[in-house]
């Protein structure tokens, strides 16, 4: 098919020598066709960002492919304005195409995932002395010391001393130059770590002969899953087949759940490899993501660490693809394009021919379908896991039971899980019912003493802790459930040293390096406590209300529920003497999900996990794909939503469920549809067609539309 023309500009180029390029403008309308034909004279490879006029202004685009000929009339084809030094891979393009199609996005949106961060490099005066120079006068004995310390130091910045620096420069001693300074992230070390390389178990050395001979094959399986036990030593793993990967000359890419909750994996890897590791994720500063960028673009860096979007490190020649907590749901983007991590690392290794290593101590059901498993069932030093004591709280209405509360007393260093921040869930008036809600949202507000306020944790509305109710005026007023900031409030009254980590503290990693250099402490938080750290001193671990999960109306709500549970528990015990003990409070203790759980049967757990959802026709033996209709008129949305649905049923692809009404969300109404069907392709052609019929349509009235392939 011809690519459309474009729309502005003017043609600069012999037609005798015709140069066009491909590109596609980087925008996020739905509607745009596909690439767009560009005389580009400057040969610009594929991967390049450029400026193109369309439709009347100049937006950027990246150049996917390179043609000789193009059937848009020459009078018609418009010029590119100006071509930068940015640029991508052909393999990133490649990907991002890919990716448009396997979760129903648009090429243009993927496209700026793996397009090359803007800005520029920082630079700075260095000042470095000249080899056998001689001075001319003699020195003053401030002269002297100062090129004294220069001889010292090596060459450095010149800082506040420029007018001195200037000075000898004048009598030719030293040199001042202009050059980059490179912007490195900083990472917390916590929990355990040593430079020293220890001696691996009998498990862990199966693992990398298995690991091996993966590397070294050309027709057999690459793609591994290393099911190991919490503390079974997984990151040794990594750390060795890391190792050989960068021996045979290839490079690797290694992701974590969330960077700033992990710094230790972060730690290890330079601690090992040194300056070769770069670290990539979104809490980078805009400067810090340019420059880890173009050392990885340089080959100066050869290992990326990093969380979800490091997924996108623009390698060369990988060897080793490495998903660290792979059940973790962190992996999966929360906007458009809603991509999963995880896929887009299975995509990246097949490309490379490297071997895809992916780890857990609960894995998802997914993962233990599709991958070969190599299972590491012991501790490495040796200990056996935590004993887990179950607690019935039916009849108990404190937030800690008893012997709760004893065990925290008494405990050196323990973490304490409850998945839920704030102070308390909502506010209620005791003398009319009057209940504090989101005026943008279908939800109450959240209570945060701390800060005097009453926050929606959907669409970030906040306002003051009211002092009496605005309907009847009483100031008799309620706190219902109960938060983290109110569990550290609690815990701190028995006299214990309470630390807080959840999504309200703004630096997290340094919270866990103060947690992990206390002799005593307590650390409390949501679900980010139970997510790979490594503290071997805890002898306590406690999750609260651990049946929370189990009342979602979600088919993964078990799997959460066990996983949660069996990672938090798998902080205890893990060092020191070896004494580890862990408690679960729950309403629900003879659920199976938390009896597998406490008896660390992971294996037992999934396999009945797996047959459930075979019965039942859910992931991993489908595919959901939930599209979402916004608008702020309930019938407009319900009514576009219709017009998606029905063409979804008559394509018989899987089972269509709704359109359904979902709560309210940032001033919009929202109508849901849901679709589970045997077939990823089939389902996401038939989605993206039905979905296609109505945007035009959406577009003219404001409604927004979305859609996300297996939803998390």
């Amino acid at each position: 098919m011809a690519a459309p023309a474009a729309i502005g500009g003017s043609v600069r180029h012999d037609p005798a020598v015709l140069a066009v390029a491909k590109i596609l403008p980087l925008v996020t309308a739905r509607g745009m066709p596909g690439a767009l034909d560009y005389a580009e004279d400057s040969l610009a490879p594929v991967g390049t960002v450029v400026r193109i006029p369309l439709h009347g202004r100049s937006v950027d685009g990246i150049v996917v492919a390179r043609a000789d000929e193009t059937d848009v009339p020459a009078d018609k084809l418009k010029a590119v304005e100006a071509v930068s030094d940015r640029r991508t891979t052909p393999e990133l393009v490649e990907l991002a195409q890919w990716m448009a199609d396997d979760v129903a996005s648009t090429t243009a949106r993927a496209l700026q995932l793996v397009a090359p961060p803007a800005g520029k490099p920082k630079q700075r005066l260095w000042v470095q002395a000249v080899p056998g120079a001689e001075p001319e006068r003699p020195l003053t004995a401030a002269q002297r010391e100062l090129l004294d310390s220069l001889a010292a130091s090596g060459p450095r910045p010149a800082g506040d001393a420029l007018s001195r620096w200037r000075t000898l420069e004048k009598h030719g001693l030293v040199a001042i130059e202009l050059a980059d300074e490179r912007r490195r992230p900083s990472a917390h070390a916590v929990g355990s770590s040593s430079a020293k390389i220890p001696a691996t178990t009998p498990e862990q050395e199966a693992a990398l002969t298995r690991i091996r001979a993966a590397a070294t094959t050309t027709e057999g399986n690459r793609e591994l899953l290393l099911h190991g036990v919490t503390g079974s030593g997984k990151t040794e793993v990594y750390l060795r087949a890391a190792a050989e990967a960068l021996d045979r000359g290839r490079t690797v890419l290694v992701l974590v759940p969330e960077i700033g909750l992990a710094p230790q994996i972060v730690h290890r890897f330079r601690e090992r490899f040194g300056d070769v590791v770069a670290v990539m994720h979104s809490g980078l500063s805009a400067g810090e993501r340019r420059d880890e960028w173009w050392r990885v673009w340089s080959g100066e860096a050869t290992v990326v660490v990093g969380a979800r979007s490091a997924v996108f490190a623009p390698l060369d020649d990988v060897g080793l693809v490495i998903v660290d907590e792979e059940h973790d749901a962190s992996f999966k983007a929360g906007e458009d394009p809603r991509y999963d991590a995880r896929r887009v690392a299975v995509w990246r290794a097949r490309h490379h021919q490297a071997v895809l290593l992916c780890g857990s101590a609960t894995p998802r059901p997914e993962s233990l379908l599709a991958l070969e498993v190599i299972r590491m069932t012991s501790r490495v030093d040796g200990r056996g896991m935590p004993p887990v004591e179950i607690v019935d709280m039916r009849r108990e209405h404190t937030l800690l039971h008893p012997t709760t509360r004893e065990a925290l007393t008494d405990a050196s260093k323990a973490v304490v899980l409850l998945n839920r921040r704030g102070w308390s869930n909502f506010l209620e008036c005791r003398e009319c019912g009057h209940a504090w809600e989101c005026p943008n949202c279908d939800v109450t507000l959240v209570l945060h003493k701390r800060r005097g306020s009453l926050d929606c944790h959907h669409c970030g509305h906040s306002e003051r802790m009211p002092a009496n109710c605005p309907a009847c005026g009483s100031v008799s007023l309620a706190q219902h459930g109960i938060g983290t900031e109110r569990l550290e409030d609690e815990l701190g009254s028995l006299g214990l040293q309470v630390l807080r980590v959840d999504a309200d503290i703004s630096d997290p990693g340094a919270v866990l390096a103060q947690f992990g250099a206390a002799k005593r402490a307590v650390l409390v938080g949501t679900q980010l406590v139970a997510k790979g750290h490594d503290f071997p001193d805890v002898d306590l671990g406690v999750v609260l209300d651990a049946d929370a999960t189990l009342r979602f109306p979600d088919f993964r709500s078990e799997e959460r529920t066990f996983q949660l549970v069996t990672q938090l528990a798998g902080r205890a015990g893990r060092g020191g003497d070896g004494h580890g003990r862990v408690i679960v409070q729950t309403k629900a203790p003879e659920h199976p999900a938390i009896l597998a759980a406490a008896a660390h049967d992971a294996e037992g757990f999934m396999s009945a996990e797996l047959d459930r959802r075979r019965v039942l026709g859910y992931p991993p033996f489908s595919t959901m794909v939930r599209i979402v209709v916004s608008h702020h008129d309930q019938v407009t949305a319900r009514d576009l939503a219709r017009d998606i649905a029905r063409p979804l049923a008559l394509a018989r692809v899987g089972e269509v469920l709704g359109p359904a009404p979902l709560f309210r969300l940032r001033g919009k109404e929202r109508e849901q549809i849901m679709l589970k069907a045997p077939s990823r392709p089939a389902a996401v052609a038939a989605v993206r067609d039905a979905v296609s019929r109505v945007e035009r349509r959406a577009s003219k009235v404001h409604a927004q539309l979305s859609i996300d392939v297996a939803p998390q």
